[in-house]
């Protein structure tokens, strides 16, 4: 096995763009069990972006109208979610499972007459010199636009749950839906623009698969990322800078474990391809263990809500 044929500076760069979808749909999800909803339907909805967005940008040339029209789909997919957990109260986890079957066929559907064609892309932002410094130009300073609005998205997720109003109503509403009927808020209605903020982050992180890390349309291309994504808000303790943490980890992993077998490293393929997924479990798990109580998921997960408001 060859190590000096891998980059440190090619790695860590990659593992970015690997992480990027996945943090999209985490973020996403972890809006949404913070209003106190179980939404199981995020691979659903990252494969109706990454298709939707696709058909738009291989029909305009704009890579753009495809991100738009991606976050649309996956916000309207979401809210179909919504209107049934929520106005006809139907169980979370099963609408949500179907939800995934939902999107996987549908998408299949949809993407037919798409296989084989390639998307206009979006290249790098041009930050001039500091592009060009060693290690920290390629790295910092060489990615797609995407990639910066999805660190943006971090924060600006922390910054809304830590200190605005109505990201406090939003967590109460988590936490205990029946106190937060009984102060005036609108139970249901904050939880179906949580639903439709994580659908359109869902269809984002898709749409970033199809037009950006493979900018083509494969059938089934989002191979598990919802599930991760899930995974991650759980053992991150529905914290943003852990999602981030988890979603870096998980494309480092994923990055690596490719590196490794193009230096011809002695592993079987197999378990080199499942890494990634292990891994990341893993460490999320322990670090879920430090987090102590202070990490326990929003008192009304996925309780339903029956006061009509």
């Amino acid at each position: 096995m060859d190590l000096t044929a891998i980059s440190p500076t090619l790695l860590v760069a990659s593992l970015m763009v690997a992480a990027t979808p996945i943090l999209l749909a985490a973020l996403g999800e972890m809006v949404v069990e913070k209003s106190g909803v179980l939404n199981l339907g995020v691979e659903g909805m990252m494969i109706m972006g990454a298709i939707t967005g696709f058909i738009a940008a291989v029909e305009t040339g704009s890579p753009w109208l495809g991100f738009g029209a991606a976050v649309i789909g996956g916000a309207a997919v979401a809210l179909l979610f919504g209107v049934l957990t929520q106005v006809l109260l139907s169980n979370q986890v099963a609408t949500g499972l179907a939800l995934t079957l939902f999107g996987l066929g549908l998408s299949s559907l949809l993407g037919q007459g798409y296989v084989g064609i390639k998307a206009t892309s979006l290249g790098r932002l041009d930050f001039g010199p500091l592009s060009d410094i060693p290690f920290f130009g390629r790295v910092l300073f060489g990615h797609d636009p995407i990639v910066y609005i999805s660190l943006l998205v971090v924060v600006a997720v922390w910054a809304f749950l830590r200190f605005t109003r109505a990201g406090l109503i939003l967590r109460a509403v988590g936490e205990s839906h029946e106190a937060a009927h009984a102060l005036g808020y609108h139970v249901r209605r904050v939880r179906l623009m949580a639903i439709a903020f994580g659908g359109a982050c869902a269809g984002l992180g898709g749409a970033y698969l199809s037009l950006v890390r493979v900018p083509q349309w494969t059938e089934g291309m989002t191979a598990g990322a919802g599930w991760i994504a899930l995974a991650i808000v759980v053992f991150a303790s529905w914290r943003a800078p852990r999602v981030l943490l988890g979603a870096y980890l998980f494309g480092g992993i994923t990055v690596l474990q490719l590196n490794l077998q193009t230096a011809g490293a002695q592993v079987p393929v197999e378990l080199l391809s499942a890494a990634p997924y292990l891994v990341t479990i893993l460490v999320l798990v322990l670090i879920s263990l430090r987090a102590g109580r202070s990490g326990d998921a929003p008192a009304d997960l996925g309780k339903p809500f029956h006061a009509s408001s």
